[in-house]
């Protein structure tokens, strides 16, 4: 019952996020009356140098949609894990799915259940000078134990921009990361961009984390007393005939509670699509990074494709 009591305390930014958002769907049924439907199919993989492979399937019908950032709908997906090579476990999960943005504001949500609990996500964000976003997620831990005996995080936080000028400008957040039982993770990110090259979309990055936790290794899952990252990137950002692609890497270093400075290596690469023929929008991306163990360097990497039709 502590927990569960816990666990609702956790959800009521979410819960008021979505409150929130109701009286602007009312006053906007003008606007409804010309948006349209869309379909939408995405899948996502996910493995790691422990052998971990994540898999889901999603469906998504939207009864309004305009764009990418308007829409109502439901979503059903079909989760698969296989943690540290064993057999695979299967969850059906089903959401509503909402996103609206208003002259100041603008907001997303997909909450629903996985059949054991409430997960999802959503956040809020202003279109200030100083752009502040406010967000909530919750999800299972995708372990063997986290699987197996249903170990959920909830993560909720802050981000607020910080542009110096045209060419400069810093991004702070922070959080905090419930886990079941007694963990309950701090997280501090900062990053600082400098624009090199504003008609290639290119520029420098220094990327910094520090996360600590108050019961490390409490269950199977990465967590030390504390970890720190710096991160250097370079990332590219273009548009041409109204796709966009981006591609990001960076080498940095890295270190926790139980294991010296090393390595730390990420790469991205991105591609979505202008709306082709008035009716399709696709989206797709890689990632790939890394974390330190005892036994040497924790490698992951992940892919998603999503593909929506109008009608």
């Amino acid at each position: 019952m502590g927990y569960q009591v816990k666990m609702l305390r956790s959800l009521m930014p979410l819960g008021c996020l979505i409150l929130v958002s109701q009286p602007v769907l009312a006053e906007d049924g003008a606007a409804d009356a010309q948006s349209e439907h869309a379909v939408g199919m995405d899948f996502f993989a996910s493995t790691d140098s422990d052998k971990t492979d994540i898999y889901r399937a999603g469906l998504n019908a939207d009864f309004r949609y305009k764009d990418q950032s308007d829409y109502i709908g439901v979503r059903l997906e079909k989760a698969w894990y296989k943690p540290l090579g064993q057999a695979a476990v299967d969850k059906d999960r089903v959401f509503l799915r909402y996103a609206e943005k208003g002259s100041d504001w603008a907001w997303n949500a997909q909450i629903g259940t996985d059949g054991d609990t409430i997960i999802g996500s959503a956040s809020i964000h202003d279109n200030s000078k100083f752009r502040k976003e406010f967000f909530i997620e919750r999800d299972v831990v995708e372990t063997p134990r986290g699987v197996r005996e249903g170990i959920y995080y909830t993560f909720f936080g802050a981000a607020l921009d910080l542009p110096v000028d045209d060419r400069n400008s810093f991004t702070v957040v922070a959080g905090a990361q419930e886990f079941t039982g007694k963990n309950v993770r701090l997280h501090a990110r900062a990053n600082y961009v400098h624009v090199l090259k504003e008609n290639w979309g290119l520029s420098a990055q220094l990327r910094a984390r520090y996360f600590h936790s108050t019961e490390p290794r409490e269950y199977d899952y990465y967590s030390p007393r504390w970890y720190t990252q710096i991160l250097p990137v370079l990332q590219m950002r273009r548009y041409t005939g109204g796709w966009r692609y981006m591609l990001a890497g960076g080498i940095g270093a890295q270190r926790d509670a139980v294991s010296d400075w090393r390595a730390s290596y990420y790469a991205a690469a991105e591609i979505t699509s202008p709306e082709i023929g008035h009716k399709w929008f696709m989206k797709a991306n890689v990632q790939y990074s890394n974390v330190p163990q005892n036994t040497g360097a924790y490698d992951y990497g992940q892919a998603t494709i999503a593909l929506t039709r109008k009608f």
